[in-house]
């Protein structure tokens, strides 16, 4: 499937401007929201190790070295300090890897950009200039020939009159016949040069911009697509580690051994008992 802007989009300079415009916008709306997803990352860590520092036992008592319950919290919140360290991990990666370059991609983007549309303008600013020295000949024309033959048909009626006269007005006419002639030549010479200009605009200058444009366009959704693989490549990266902290939260909540333990405490309270 293929689709060339500048041989079917020839007329849609001001449509192209506002669509690229959009796509800026929206490079930068995705900048924003990895940015916000990182600061998340970064404030669930910042929450996740609180909670595990809170919940850790200020001093160990005697007694929670013996039982398997508090034995498998302690290494749950263990584990739970370890995966702080993966969303921070993931954080960095989003805002470094991913953000940091949106953002300079989009300066970038936005630097082109306005170089490509300058050119636009340039090349429809220059035919419409073409366009309007063709029209401005056409009329001198046009005036010159009128001018001429009013000349013409008041020599032709004067030498019926007055010899005199009649020089005169042959001279009048012939100079209005010259200038008629002169303003051909110009027009015709504006008319070629506009079909040359017209030539080169639709055949040379505006496929070539326009191309150049669908190019910045094609790359700047390639760099969101790549954008969004990297930020599931920087999840996916912290998985294993996940994974084995999660592993070892269901070893230690498969330690507890709720038999022995009750054994255990029964058989310190009779010690106990023996004592007093």
């Amino acid at each position: 499937m293929s689709c060339n802007w500048g041989t079917e989009l020839w007329d849609q300079f001001d449509n192209l401007e506002k669509h690229t415009s959009w796509g800026i916008d929206f490079l930068e709306r995705y900048t924003k929201f990895v940015k916000e997803r990182a600061d998340i990352e970064l404030s669930y860590a910042k929450q996740i190790r609180s909670l595990s520092k809170k919940y850790h036992p200020k001093r160990s008592r005697e007694d929670e070295s013996r039982y398997t319950w508090c034995l498998s919290f302690a290494a749950t919140l263990q584990q739970l300090n370890e995966l702080a360290v993966q969303r921070e991990e993931l954080a960095e990666n989003l805002n470094s890897q991913i953000a940091c370059e949106l953002t300079r991609y989009t300066q970038e983007l936005k630097t082109e950009r306005k170089t490509h549309f300058q050119d636009g303008r340039r090349a429809q600013q220059h035919i419409e200039s073409s366009w309007k020295q063709l029209e401005s000949s056409k009329r001198r024309f046009e005036r010159d020939c009128k001018e001429a033959e009013r000349a013409q048909h008041v020599s032709d009626r004067i030498d019926l009159d007055s010899k005199t006269d009649g020089e005169k007005a042959r001279q009048t006419a012939q100079q209005k016949q010259q200038a008629a002639e002169e303003s051909r030549k110009d027009y015709v010479t504006s008319l070629n040069q506009f079909n040359q200009d017209q030539h080169q605009h639709y055949h040379t200058l505006v496929p070539v911009i326009y191309q150049r444009i669908q190019d910045m366009e094609e790359r700047r959704i390639e760099r969101i697509g790549e954008a969004m693989r990297s930020s599931a490549e920087a999840e996916r990266k912290v998985l294993p580690v996940v994974r084995r902290c999660l592993d070892a939260m269901m070893d230690a909540a498969e330690s507890i051994q709720p038999r022995k333990v009750t054994f255990l405490w029964a058989s310190v309270l009779s010690v106990l008992v023996e004592v007093w």
